[in-house]
């Protein structure tokens, strides 16, 4: 059990993934319960969101932090920006123990870390968490515009999938375009919103589904063209794009899926990391998600430096390229995708000595 285990042997994402720091944070004042985990910061400070989370016990939040921080090093090393991978947790209902108060304290240990890591949203927290947490610690990005921040980042995360959308069709079908393909957008929220907006423009045929049917009611009035379906992962579509929760690519998902292209927003797509050789079996190419959706990483590490709206998007197309090569390695070495996107940021990583 891990409970009888010492403290870096009690969890295998600790002693696997060999984490810079772990910092468990309490303030009786306010009820708050926190961990930050720093991974890696090889390539610059470590950025990542805080998830305001109900986990189930202490030692769940645990493994989810560092299993996010490892997460966000590769995703920042394969988006090309020097950041570091981080994480926090803040364990409680949002609706319920969220208070100015318990942000405060939680910013305050931020603080502390003197910039090893930077916080920005996560699920639980929004804009308006992070510009309140920004009052209280200069380590915070992804605030609003008013607060002299990037604001939202769900029209960049869209603008990186579509782009990683169509690298992945010119490597099935031979052009860059989904004019006249059928995409099946999964999860109909902020960024599955603005990727439909591109998609249209773009000349695809699009149908979409989501288990909040005020949201697809809301696509349907501004687009009366894209189709509403009960499920679009089995779906006779050319691309599934997950934009949803994670782990929709399942055993039997990956056997009855019809799509040739999987590419999308959302997270941790694979229920485990043998879904991808399945798919590969079939002939489907998945474009790995933390490539995809760097797009909102690429913006708020832009807020950091201060660069201009335009140089950012400029950034954020460029992951047309990553992808492209990601998707070139994988099929010059006969591996997966997804272990090519790891091999991409592990260069990166690599070549450069460690300080720690």
């Amino acid at each position: 059990m891990h409970t009888d285990a010492g403290v870096f042997g009690r969890s295998e994402e600790l002693s696997a993934r060999r984490h810079e720091q772990v910092m468990f944070c309490e303030d009786d004042k306010t009820g708050l319960k926190a961990i930050i985990a720093i991974h890696s910061t090889t390539l610059g400070p470590a950025l990542g969101g805080t998830r305001f989370y109900p986990y189930a016990d202490e030692f769940a939040a645990l493994q989810d932090v560092l299993r996010l921080s490892w997460g966000m090093t590769y995703k920042a090393a394969a988006a090309g920006v020097n950041l570091g991978g981080g994480k926090a947790v803040i364990i409680g209902d949002p609706a319920v123990h969220k208070t100015p108060d318990l942000l405060a304290a939680y910013a305050r240990f931020v603080e502390t870390l003197g910039g090893r890591y930077i916080t920005a949203g996560d699920v639980g927290t929004n804009t308006d968490d992070l510009d309140l947490i920004g009052q209280h610690t200069r380590y915070v990005t992804g605030r609003s515009r008013a607060a002299g921040g990037s604001g939202d980042s769900a029209r960049l995360t869209a603008l990186g999938v579509f782009h990683s959308m169509r690298a992945g069709a010119e490597s099935v079908w031979g052009t860059a375009s989904l004019a006249n393909r059928t995409v099946g957008v999964e999860g109909v929220g902020k960024v599955g919103r603005e990727l439909i907006e591109l998609l249209l423009a773009d000349g695809a045929e699009v149908c979409v589904t989501d288990v909040d049917e005020a949201a697809l009611q809301r696509v349907s009035a501004d687009h009366p063209s894209v189709r509403l379906l009960s499920t679009v992962a089995t779906a006779p579509v050319d691309v599934y794009a997950p934009c949803a929760l994670g782990g929709t690519l399942t055993a039997s998902s990956a056997e009855a899926i019809e799509a040739k292209l999987v590419c999308g927003a959302a997270n941790n797509q694979l229920a485990t990391p043998e879904i991808e050789f399945a798919l590969n079996e079939r002939g489907i190419t998945w474009v790995p998600d933390f490539v995809a959706n760097a797009g909102g990483l690429i913006q708020v590490e832009g807020e950091l430096r201060q660069a201009t709206p335009e140089a950012v998007e400029d950034d954020v197309r460029g992951i047309f390229d990553r992808c492209r090569e990601i998707i070139a390695s994988a099929r010059a070495e006969g591996i997966g995708t997804g272990a090519a996107a790891n091999r991409f940021a592990e260069r990166r990583l690599d070549a450069i000595p460690r300080s720690i």
